[in-house]
């Protein structure tokens, strides 16, 4: 964008129209499609979203909501496509770019500096996603849990959040640590309230996930003895190495299976035993 466009741009802000020398004007990513380390990624509609409500958006520090720490203002965005770099799950890479302006001052000449010399890079956005969609079997997260545990893989499908439509666009903030992998940006959705409900959602997931793990332990334990009980030692061995590979519902169907076997034998062989008593009584 040549000088003479932005400042056309940056000027339905400003109460008097700024000269090219009065202000810093700076490019920015604000966020992209691609898979991030909270394991979520924005979809291609909450991008366009994006798009449109980042315009005039106030950049801050840390996502403190002070005026005092207003530093710069977006004025012009643009989504970006590049065909050449794919994302994670396959898609190819697009990006959220804005450029922002502050009007240079005393105060802020050290602001300037920095950011040209690339120590105050990373930016955060935070935004209220209206849907987190659970990328295995589709449930909104936002409406009720399901079993997919972030960052895990399901029949070979990666398990993250994919994050569609956005309902509004708070403000972006100057901060140290990104998540965003690839455009370097951090961001945060619906505050500290949703995030802790996703924490306790996807621990109840895990304990529930050991819980299984020791129940089926337990049900092998007893198809291996309840297998030597009905024929010995060499059948439970196979036995127990058939039991490595089946679900907990499995188990209980093999259990109660064997343990008719037992009682079947159980009986036959009292029966054995008393007709033999009767035959050694008759003798004598």
């Amino acid at each position: 964008m040549e000088i003479k466009d932005a400042l056309k741009e940056i000027n339905k802000f400003s109460r008097r129209e700024l000269k090219e020398d009065e202000v810093y004007i700076f490019d920015l990513v604000l966020c992209d499609n691609d898979i991030d380390r909270d394991m979520e990624r924005f979809s291609d509609n909450a991008l366009k979203q994006l798009r449109q409500l980042f315009i005039g958006k106030t950049g801050i520090f840390d996502h403190d909501p002070k005026s005092s720490g207003q530093t710069a203002r977006i004025f012009t965005t643009e989504l970006i496509t590049d065909e050449n770099r794919k994302t994670k799950y396959g898609e190819s890479y697009t990006y959220l770019k804005a450029c922002a302006y502050m009007v240079k001052t005393a105060a802020n000449e050290d602001l300037i500096r920095e950011i040209d010399g690339g120590i105050k890079k990373e930016v955060s956005i935070s935004c209220s996603a209206g849907r987190q969609l659970c990328s295995v079997c589709g449930t909104d997260r936002r409406l009720k849990a399901c079993p997919h545990i972030k960052g895990k893989s399901y029949k070979g499908k990666e398990a993250y959040i994919i994050l569609d439509d956005i309902m509004d666009a708070y403000e972006w903030s100057f901060v140290a640590v990104p998540a965003q992998i690839n455009a370097g940006v951090t961001k945060r959705f619906g505050g500290q309230d949703e995030d802790e409900r996703i924490k306790s959602l996807e621990a109840a997931h895990r304990q529930d996930e050991e819980l299984i793990g020791e129940l089926c332990a337990a049900l092998r334990e007893d198809v291996v003895r309840l297998c030597f009980l009905e024929s010995g030692g060499c059948r439970s061995k196979a036995m127990a190495a058939a039991a490595d590979k089946m679900d907990v519902r499995e188990l209980i169907s093999f259990k109660e299976e064997l343990k008719k076997e037992c009682r079947t034998k159980a009986v036959s062989q009292l029966s054995e035993d008393t007709a033999s008593d009767s035959f050694e009584s008759f003798r004598v």
